[in-house]
């Protein structure tokens, strides 16, 4: 079961019209912190974020299921049957003994598959996976949404306000102008 603060950051991504694989990122991030809490284990950083994913699905952000390339049968199946639930489509059928035994397993599962050095592993290894031309544009377009944050510190004094690899990919950052009632005069 989700956490209520979860899926309420999950609906104000909804909201902000953000997409559905930005949405179930908050189930993900969830599930990590519960590994590195440990509330329960994960075999590999991929299940941890399988487990949220999947959880994702059944709160009905409308994450659509893998195609028929991108995972195995019983994955898409198993997607399938969480998004139908989520969708309302389904009435999933509560299990208390599967429930109980899944619990069971993950709690002898590592902790530390959720670590930094193993994410960071997880993350390099999946980029790999993709074109250079993919990852350029997907640097771009998170460096285009992500706004201030990827500028340096005000207290740095550097005026450009973007970074070297931001301007090499084209990119110009503005910083907003700062309103003197509130920050006061300069």
């Amino acid at each position: 079961m989700p956490e209520r603060r979860t899926v309420q950051k999950a609906r104000k991504d909804k909201r902000a019209g953000k997409s559905p694989t930005t949405q179930a990122g908050e189930f993900v991030h969830e599930e990590i912190r519960k590994v590195r809490r440990g509330q329960h284990g994960a075999r590999s950083p991929q299940q941890a974020v399988a487990i949220g994913l999947s959880k994702a699905r059944r709160a009905g952000v409308a994450l659509r299921p893998p195609g028929k390339r991108k995972a195995k049968a019983s994955t898409r199946r198993s997607a399938k049957y969480a998004y139908e639930a989520g969708q309302g489509k389904r009435k999933p059928r509560r299990r208390p003994r599967v429930s109980r035994a899944v619990s069971r397993v993950l709690k002898r599962e590592p902790r530390s598959t959720a670590s930094r050095p193993s994410l960071s592993r997880q993350t390099r290894r999946a980029a790999s996976r993709r074109t250079a031309t993919a990852r350029s544009a997907a640097a771009r377009k998170a460096a285009k949404t992500k706004g201030e944050a990827l500028c340096g510190s005000e207290e740095s004094g550097s005026d450009q306000g973007a970074s070297p690899t931001l301007t090499r990919l084209g990119v110009k950052l503005q910083r907003p102008n700062k309103n003197p009632a509130i920050h006061g005069s300069e």
